[in-house]
């Protein structure tokens, strides 16, 4: 669109490191540097930039934003924020494990692995796909997306025993994909992934919608 970074565009990058309870901080000196624009990855990251501007456009990617507060509605999501959403709906996750269920016929026990208030949110829609498969879904929560914190949540889930894993679609997860890939191969799991990443990776299956057809968040 002629725009040139280090020309007519100046883009200044900037990290949660995976840390909810930093977002605030981070969205507040990001503020004070008053930006045209501030581009939130994670819905974490983007409800933290709306609390700490009602005037800055925020362009937001991440899952569910009715559900997280966001918007209001896709099609008029309201205040200062707009973007796309990479959430296929709650369905997914049924086929998800139905997937796993077609691989690993046994499965009886799945660990969902992802962030605590993520889990708390879809432990129902789990629970009642897990139900009606004859698989107990189980959550292991991640209280934040660091490495530490990933060698605790595995040796849990290595006591748990599991028939499988299935792994969050929500952004924060991402720039650990590789540790978790290397992590779930070393506890020799079947695990169903949320995006093709996963499996370029090396892990060993993933089911997602196209994310060149994304939904519009519109404002």
């Amino acid at each position: 669109m002629g725009d040139v970074e280090g020309q007519n565009l100046t883009v200044e990058r900037y990290s949660g490191d995976g840390r909810p309870e930093d977002y605030a901080d981070l969205t507040r000196k990001i503020v004070d540097r008053n930006p045209d624009v501030i581009v939130a990855i994670t819905n974490g990251v983007a409800r933290a930039a709306r609390a700490a501007t009602g005037t800055i456009p925020i362009v937001w990617t991440g899952v569910e934003p009715i559900r997280a507060g966001l918007a209001t509605s896709l099609a008029r999501p309201g205040g200062n924020i707009t973007g796309i959403t990479v959430d296929a709906g709650s369905e997914v996750w049924g086929k998800r494990l139905q997937i796993i269920k077609e691989t690993v016929p046994s499965a009886s026990k799945v660990v969902y692995l992802g962030m605590r208030a993520e889990w708390e949110a879809r432990t129902t829609e789990l629970s009642e796909a897990g139900r009606q498969l004859e698989i107990s879904v189980i959550g292991v929560p991640l209280q934040e997306s660091t490495p530490f914190e990933y060698q605790r949540v595995f040796a849990k889930i290595a006591q748990e025993q599991p028939s499988a894993i299935i792994v969050s679609d929500i952004p924060d997860l991402l720039a650990n994909s590789q540790s978790i890939v290397e992590s779930v191969e070393k506890s020799r799991v079947p695990t169903m992934y949320p995006y093709r990443s996963y499996v370029e990776r090396g892990g060993l299956m993933a089911y997602a919608s196209d994310h060149r057809a994304r939904t519009p968040c519109r404002g």
